[in-house]
Formats: structure tokens, C-alpha cells, sequence
């Protein structure tokens, strides 16, 4: 059976559904999925690292960074 019958069949079950908690696994699984589809993380490409690399420099140099002790007493308020 191909992907595109079986989609078809799969329509067809849940447009056939009457029980709603089955329906609502269905539906938490494909939001879950559309969730992680989102969330993929793609590498950097050389050009990109080297770009980060020259602005944080820049920003230690320039004083816009903050001391670990800073961090710290910043994340006991969160």
C-alpha cells in the first residue's frame, strides 16, 4: 500500500471517529510532531561561526558582556 492510500485511510478513520479520546491522542501526536519538525536544529556553516566569533570579541571589547557573579544574581530573581 502506498504512502498516498494510506493517508487516505487515515482520513477517512479519523473523519469516521467518534470517541473523542482517541481522537485527542491522534491530534497530541500530531502536534507534537509538527512541534518537533519546528524545532530542528540546523549546524552552522563556517562563515556563520566565524561571524559570532568577530562579534563577541567586539562585544568583550567594547564592555558588553557580564561577570559570572553578575549572571548569578541575576538568575536568583527568575
Amino acid at each position: 500500500m502506498d504512502l498516498q492510500t494510506r493517508k487516505l485511510n487515515a482520513i477517512e478513520y479519523i473523519a469516521g471517529l467518534e470517541d473523542e479520546k482517541i481522537f485527542n491522542k491522534i491530534e497530541l501526536a500530531i502536534l507534537e510532531n509538527k512541534v518537533r519538525s519546528e524545532r530542528k536544529l540546523k549546524p552552522f556553516t563556517q562563515k556563520q561561526l566565524i561571524e559570532r566569533a568577530e562579534k563577541s570579541s567586539q562585544d568583550y571589547k567594547s564592555g558588553k558582556y557580564k561577570t559570572q557573579d553578575a549572571l548569578e544574581k541575576e538568575s536568583e530573581s527568575w
